[in-house]
């Protein structure tokens, strides 16, 4: 049985801490103008000592639950998108589905860095789309804090803590219009955390897993690729960008948002843009924005609304939804 999709709640979570520009001033050789003018960012916040991904997918999922008047008991497949999970095993997913109350539906993780949101709604909307899944939840949720180097200006700046979450459910007409997605492993060494379990344990131990980036490479491939995304998902729709009423994009630099919204020729005002406020928090990045943006009624029933996301791997994609 083939189903259509559609997201019927969305939830989020931000971590109390607040960490701003000017407060990094103090500890790097930084300062807010710098910061802000090449990145759009403003502050970010940061999970408290003991505060864990889990606990912040917690939080959202039980936001998007409720928001779409569901019970936990009615979710039948959990898919979470991270790159910080609790740990090695079980995955962040399955620690969620104990946390809920729920039993015996599948629950994994999918690590696609800041892209893992669609990976993950990509999943989800296909359980559904055969019939394998009648009520998905799908998060993503970061602590990106824990692997940062905060001695490196060029990367510890960028990066927040925050999760996100919908809920995704089969219905009678289509809401997950398309879903595009895609990596290309020649660039693993242009975004990277460059150690991992089994190759440099002891680095994992000692503290020293952090985030390294090529900031120019990555800006240029990411403007180019992104774009070609959102073509992609025009193309496959056979729509008029005149026809999308919102870009969710993922909140990476503004610079890069900026450029995206200029090639779909989209005003700023159709632009959800959260990245002066949370800064860069990779899979959690997209859906806090869509529920920023529901939740204040900017998007509304009926709109056709546009997300995107770039992150190392590389990967990328992008999906059409009307709500």
């Amino acid at each position: 049985m083939i189903s259509a999709a559609r997201i019927t709640g969305t939830g989020s979570y931000l971590p109390e801490k607040i960490l701003t520009n000017k407060e990094m001033e103090q500890f790097l050789d930084t300062s807010d103008d710098w910061i802000y003018s090449r990145s759009g960012i403003r502050q970010r916040h940061i999970a408290a000592e003991g505060e864990f991904t889990c606990d912040l997918a917690e939080v959202a999922a039980r936001e998007a639950i409720k928001s779409a008047g569901r019970r936990e008991t009615d979710i039948d497949l959990i898919v979470v998108a991270t790159t910080t999970a609790d740990q090695v095993f079980p995955s962040t997913a399955c620690l969620l589905q104990n946390r809920l109350g729920i039993h015996g539906c599948p629950a994994f993780d999918v690590q696609a860095v800041c892209a893992g949101f669609l990976y993950a709604m990509d999943v989800a909307y296909r359980y559904i789309s055969t019939g394998a899944s009648r009520c998905a939840l799908v998060v993503g949720a970061e602590t990106f804090s824990r692997i940062l180097n905060w001695e490196d200006r060029s990367t510890c700046v960028l990066f927040g803590d925050g999760a996100g979450a919908v809920l995704v459910e089969a219905a009678d007409t289509p809401g997950i219009l398309s879903s595009h997605i895609h990596a290309d492993g020649t660039y693993k060494d242009l975004l990277c955390v460059p150690v991992g379990v089994s190759t440099a344990y002891q680095q994992l131990l000692n503290g020293e897993a952090y985030t390294e980036m090529q900031g120019k490479e990555v800006f240029r491939w990411a403007v180019s690729a992104l774009g070609d995304a959102v073509v992609e998902v025009l193309e496959s729709n056979g729509i008029h960008q005149s026809e999308i009423d919102w870009l969710v994009p993922h909140q990476a630099n503004i610079r890069i948002i900026k450029a995206i919204a200029k090639r779909l020729e989209l005003s700023m005002d159709r632009v959800v843009v959260t990245i002066d406020q949370h800064g860069n928090t990779s899979a959690a990045s997209v859906p806090l924005a869509f529920d920023v943006a529901v939740r204040d009624g900017r998007i509304k029933t009926g709109d056709k609304v546009i997300f995107e996301a770039f992150g190392g791997g590389f990967t990328w994609g992008s999906m059409l939804v009307q709500i």
